[in-house]
């Protein structure tokens, strides 16, 4: 049986721009359709400022046009141009040349639990025996060198770069341990960034597998300074179960989309309660909705954390749970989460 023009137009729509849940064909980027017999060519042209996406929508296009029953001749042609007065892209060599993967922890509001998911992530990335750092960028609220137990000062060496403090093996830097714990941070904007851009340059990183960036909640000067400064590999955005939290993890999957960092998936915190003594699961935030959110824009969902005391006890005594108790379902939750972050990374 023949194929038809709107029969590969329709499998075309199986193919997503990279971090987005809308298809090549509704975005307008298939630019003509020919169909000869057994033969189909298909010509594409992205507009966008990454140049990794047109690898991946001629990869994702190929195999749903080879896969079409009737098709035995592929001819693809996939363009990518760089949008007009878009700002020149910072080589990556240049940022962070020693960090193979930076990845991400973002929320669209806070109190879901971001830090410590950041946190433990870290650690759980680690315990898969990468070399992992750890930034903390919520500039207004910085607490991983508490979380991760860091007592020490960062030191300054010969080359003028700072440190960074190790806390439970994880490469640790944070606002929090040049601050006054009971100071305020009363910054504009301008400050914001520039510390933050301090903290990626004026670093010494050294050699990483990964960089997991902790970002402030919701969208602002500090996510669009990382994102414009950083060639963020992805991000994952948390949430819980609650509608409000759940709007908000919207609008934060929304940002990175806009600038065109992909997301690796969504992960809902504080999903459900697990009686220590009786077994009995209690779902105190109700359940569920970070898996429907997930589904429903067309990102990955990357499993959920349950609620344990021992998590913030953890976080409150400097050893998260995946270094305190990594036997439990929380810590076990935590290194299910890392093995699904590297799986799409390396992807």
């Amino acid at each position: 049986m023949a194929i038809s023009e709107a029969e590969v137009r329709e499998a075309l729509k199986q193919v997503k721009f990279p971090g987005l849940s809308r298809d090549i064909v509704s975005f307008g980027f298939v630019r003509s359709v020919q169909v000869e017999g057994d033969a189909v060519a298909v010509e594409i042209a992205l507009t966008t400022a990454n140049p990794q996406a047109g690898e991946t929508v001629e990869r994702d296009a190929r195999a749903a046009l080879e896969a079409l029953p009737g098709v035995r001749e592929v001819k693809l042609d996939c363009a990518v141009q760089a949008p007009q007065n878009a700002p020149a892209a910072v080589p990556a060599r240049r940022v962070l040349p020693g960090v193979r993967y930076k990845v991400a922890v973002a929320s669209g509001k806070g109190g879901v639990g971001k830090s410590t998911v950041a946190a433990n992530l870290a650690l759980a990335l680690k315990r898969g025996g990468a070399t992992v750092g750890l930034l903390d960028a919520d500039i207004y609220g910085p607490s991983q060198q508490m979380m991760m137990g860091c007592t020490d000062k960062p030191r300054v060496n010969a080359a003028e770069k700072i440190l960074p403090v190790d806390g439970n093996g994880v490469a640790v830097m944070s606002l929090g341990f040049l601050m006054d714990p009971d100071q305020p941070v009363i910054w504009r904007g301008p400050m914001v960034m520039k510390a933050l851009q301090q903290f990626i340059e004026d670093v010494e990183w050294g050699t990483l597998d990964y960089l997991v960036v902790d970002l402030p909640p919701g969208t602002g000067d500090a996510q669009l300074t990382i994102t414009q400064q950083v060639p963020l590999d992805g991000a994952v955005i948390v949430t819980t179960p609650q509608d409000v939290a759940l709007i908000d993890a919207r609008k934060g999957l929304a940002m990175f989309q806009k600038v065109n960092v992909p997301v690796l998936g969504m992960i809902e915190n504080m999903s459900a309660f697990v009686c220590p003594h009786c077994g009995e699961r209690s779902e105190i935030f109700k359940h569920g909705g970070g898996r429907r959110t997930a589904e429903q824009l067309g990102v990955p969902f990357l499993g959920d954390i349950p609620i344990d005391p021992a998590i913030v006890l953890g976080g409150d005594a400097g050893t998260p749970i995946v270094a305190s108790h990594p036997d439990s379902a929380a810590a076990k939750a935590f290194l299910e989460l890392a093995a699904a972050v590297r799986r799409q990374v390396e992807r």
